[in-house]
């Protein structure tokens, strides 16, 4: 469970209508102008008629276990949405339903106006969902440059047999590649990385380098799953800045899962709680902090050890 003291002061400020203490010194949430939209949820104001990823009623069941049920979400085209919940609450699972690990049992996912039903998880990334996962997924022994040109694989001009004979057009594409990695790794001052080990890099550098991996698919919408676990606090408020800079700079939506809430409510513009598979309360950073079920089955009652 979720416990910081800056999350009960914001818990106390939201109810009270008033500037939570511990925003003092830090670089205070942009306040988004948010509008409603069908699935009874709300997206940015600039994304009004921009929905990137709509899911309808989604399901699945694992026997006769339902892990999700009914979820419906609403994700704007340039919006920073949060899906928080207890573990076990299917948050990650819903991911996986996203990227087509899973296929639903039931239920529409929309991405960008096209329904993805039956693709693999490959067309997937190729039509624009990329991810990180809890648990960093890198090519240790591969350089951090090779690792961001696997993430362009989806945009390979050249034929198999022109690889393997080494023709012309895979040096064009080879050049063209190692030239996108440097300029990808600079936006995050990477690019002195490039020939190190991945897996010689500092914890921190490394959950970088995975976003970045990810931002070589040229996705529009990209899920982060818990991308601030096991970061201090510097490195956290440095993954916020890199957050909104991914916003800011590629126009693309991102969807994360985080149990920071000081992270979650500092930066997501939507958030959707989710528990037991079953969303529980939708709205903007204030809504969620002073929603009583949501306090009651995730964040933590006040004054409670």
């Amino acid at each position: 469970m979720p416990r910081t003291e800056g999350t009960y002061k914001a818990q106390r400020a939201a109810a009270e209508g008033k500037a939570p203490e511990a925003t003092k010194g830090k670089k205070v949430r942009e306040h988004t102008k948010m509008v409603p939209v069908p699935n009874d949820y709300i997206i940015p104001e600039r994304d009004a008629g921009k929905v990137v990823l709509e899911c309808r009623h989604l399901g699945i069941d694992f026997g006769g276990l339902h892990a999700v049920e009914d979820f419906n979400l609403t994700v704007g085209k340039t919006e920073i949405a949060g899906l928080i919940g207890p573990n076990g609450a299917g948050k990650t699972t819903v991911f996986n339903l996203l990227t087509k690990v899973y296929q639903p049992t039931r239920g529409t996912i929309m991405l960008d106006g096209v329904d993805t039903a039956g693709m693999s998880t490959d067309r997937v990334c190729r039509e624009g969902i990329a991810r990180t996962f809890q648990n960093i997924r890198l090519f240790d022994s591969l350089t951090v440059a090779d690792n961001v040109k696997i993430g362009l694989h989806n945009q390979i001009a050249c034929t198999m047999a022109e690889g393997i004979f080494r023709f012309p057009r895979h040096w064009i594409s080879e050049n063209e590649f190692q030239k996108r990695a440097l300029e990808l790794l600079d936006v995050f001052g990477m690019a002195d990385n490039a020939d190190d080990i991945a897996g010689s890099l500092p914890y921190g550098a490394q959950r970088r380098l995975e976003i970045v991996r990810a931002l070589a698919t040229n996705p529009k919408l990209l899920l982060l799953d818990e991308p601030a676990a096991g970061m201090n606090p510097v490195e956290t408020e440095e993954l916020m800045g890199n957050i909104r800079k991914i916003r800011d700079d590629f126009q693309i939506a991102i969807l994360l899962i985080e149990h920071d809430m000081d992270l979650v409510m500092g930066i997501c513009e939507g958030i959707a709680v989710l528990n037991f598979g079953k969303i529980i309360a939708k709205g903007t950073p204030e809504q969620i902090q002073a929603n009583p079920q949501v306090i009651e089955a995730y964040l933590g009652k006040q004054g409670e050890d």
